[in-house]
């Protein structure tokens, strides 16, 4: 890990045991909180995937407490897979965390394929509390059938949600996507010549990340 980057690592509290978390702070007073999670546990993802990565340190770089948390079974996360619904449970714990450890601020929630379905679900959560989000960054979004043995059904999410897809995602079909993004009338952006995993369009990923913060100023 760079060693410039302020972290801080803990074990929180959650509904069936300890959630393994990674906390990385601005270089300024926090502007937000945000929540990145990894694609899918049973198929190697963990919170050191090279893309939620990439997602955290854009923004933190943009002032917000940057939060990656091991999804059950993964590290010293207790618990095992539960398909998105414990993950979604452990998620918002870790939200609750960030709110009492760094103060009440605006929460954006990210992720990457399995960890983006999820954060949809934690959005989705907290809008029923009462407690909207300031922000939605999905990236290579599962949703739909993949790879024709999990099926996705992420809600609709807000008017200026980033989801960002790889033109040729093996993994996620793009039609996937954009079939469950037309009835919102939600853009998609699309990069071309790209896979599931966006093998060297990682700083494109930083980019557009950069200018739709920008645009709509979440915190």
């Amino acid at each position: 890990m760079n060693a410039r980057i302020q972290s801080e690592r803990t074990r929180v509290a959650g509904p069936v045991g300890d959630i393994e978390v990674l906390a990385e702070l601005p270089d300024q007073a926090p502007r937000a909180i945000a929540l990145i999670g990894h694609p899918h546990p049973l198929f190697g993802g963990t919170m050191e995937n090279k893309v939620v990565v990439t997602v955290a340190r854009a923004l933190r770089e943009l002032g917000c407490v940057a939060l990656r948390s091991q999804f059950r079974g993964v590290g010293a996360t207790e618990g095992t897979h539960d398909e998105g619904r414990g993950e979604t449970d452990d998620q918002l714990a870790v939200i609750e965390h960030g709110r009492r450890t760094y103060g009440e601020l605006p929460v954006i929630v990210a992720g990457f394929s399995f960890g983006a379905f999820v954060a949809t679900r934690v959005a989705d959560r907290l809008a029923a509390a009462g407690r909207p989000v300031a922000g939605q960054v999905l990236v290579g979004l599962a949703s739909g059938s993949v790879e024709g043995i999990r099926h996705y059904e992420p809600g609709p999410v807000r008017d200026d949600a980033l989801v960002i897809h790889g033109e040729r995602d093996q993994v996620v079909p793009l039609q996937n996507v954009l079939a469950w993004a037309a009835p919102q009338n939600l853009p998609v952006s699309v990069l071309g010549d790209t896979g599931h995993f966006f093998h060297g369009k990682l700083h494109v990923l930083r980019t557009l990340i950069e200018r739709w913060w920008r645009a709509t100023a979440p915190a």
